[in-house]
């Protein structure tokens, strides 16, 4: 890196409900605070170590955390595990449905994390689901979201198209629970988000996988958060109230949730910014890093 960033060892944050939370930050506290939200699944340390030092360096208290149910934060296996089979076709019939927590539930984590430590508003940019997150946020307490980049995310909106087939397949797939057999799975998942643009990145893949496995598995708490995300539904007609200054950064090769879904947020949003990055899938390869950055930084400015 250009310069010797700060970074935090892990601490953990008690929310008062009962949720605990594993963060670290990276930079100076006194600079502008950044918080990170992490997709579906994924641990915080997929927020690279180097792109957080990366985006530090322009100026910002970077926060990274474990959303609930994931890597080291609480997980809530005393809600059992949800049917999604069933919950989706309930849905589909309008039927009501029961879930352990909905996405703003997990918007209401991320405000408490920042209560945690004393911020009082922030700039919030989340990927994936954790776009999702960033999305309520900004409507539910627009006062505390001092700008927002939605990034590889979704409204939601049920007429958008679904996921490629061999993305739907890998994330339908459950994975073995055993180190060999989830590190070979992990890799086969990430080099199908990563698309075919960008080369696949074997050996930074290969330290996600590890440090995925290492801190800790929770298929169940997975699938508590894929009910999550069902449950919650459409935020399209929300998104037009959303006051929040808004970036909207997808992947034009975005297997998962195709790029219609970013074009789609950035329509919903008054006033929002849409990136399109060329090539991209769903992850962040370190090629278009300084581009994502540079617009992350421009925009929170």
């Amino acid at each position: 890196m250009e310069q010797d960033i700060l970074h935090s060892g892990p601490a953990t944050a008690s929310l008062d409900s009962g949720i605990q939370l594993v963060y670290d930050t990276f930079g100076n506290p006194s600079e502008a605070p950044l918080l990170l939200i992490q997709g579906l699944s994924w641990q915080m340390v997929m927020w690279d170590e180097d792109f957080c030092s990366a985006l530090a360096g322009r100026g910002y208290f970077v926060i990274r955390f474990d959303n609930r149910d994931i890597g080291q934060s609480t997980h809530l296996d005393h809600a059992g595990i949800p049917n999604i089979g069933r919950l989706i076709a309930d849905l589909a019939a309008g039927k009501p449905v029961k879930v352990p927590y909905l996405l703003s539930d997990m918007a209401g984590d991320s405000f408490a994390l920042l209560d945690h430590l004393d911020i009082s508003s922030a700039h919030v940019v989340g990927i994936s689901m954790g776009g999702m997150i960033g999305q309520i946020m900004g409507l539910q307490d627009p006062d505390r979201v001092r700008s927002l980049t939605s990034m590889s995310s979704t409204t939601g909106a049920p007429d958008l198209p679904p996921p490629t087939p061999e993305a739907f397949k890998i994330i339908s797939t459950p994975p073995p629970t055993d180190r060999e057999g989830f590190i070979a799975s992990f890799l086969t998942m990430w080099r199908v988000m990563n698309g075919t643009t960008f080369p696949f990145d074997e050996e930074r893949s290969l330290r996600y996988a590890e440090q995925t496995f290492e801190r800790g598995l929770s298929l169940a708490g997975v699938a508590r958060q894929i009910a999550a995300i069902n449950a919650s539904g459409s935020r399209r007609e929300a998104l037009q109230a959303l006051i929040v200054p808004t970036l909207v950064i997808h992947g034009s090769d975005d297997p998962l949730l195709r790029v219609e879904c970013g074009i789609d947020t950035a329509k919903a949003v008054p006033g929002s910014k849409l990136r399109i990055i060329e090539g991209m899938g769903h992850t962040l390869p370190v090629p278009v890093w300084e581009e994502i950055i540079d617009s992350i930084a421009d925009h929170a400015r």
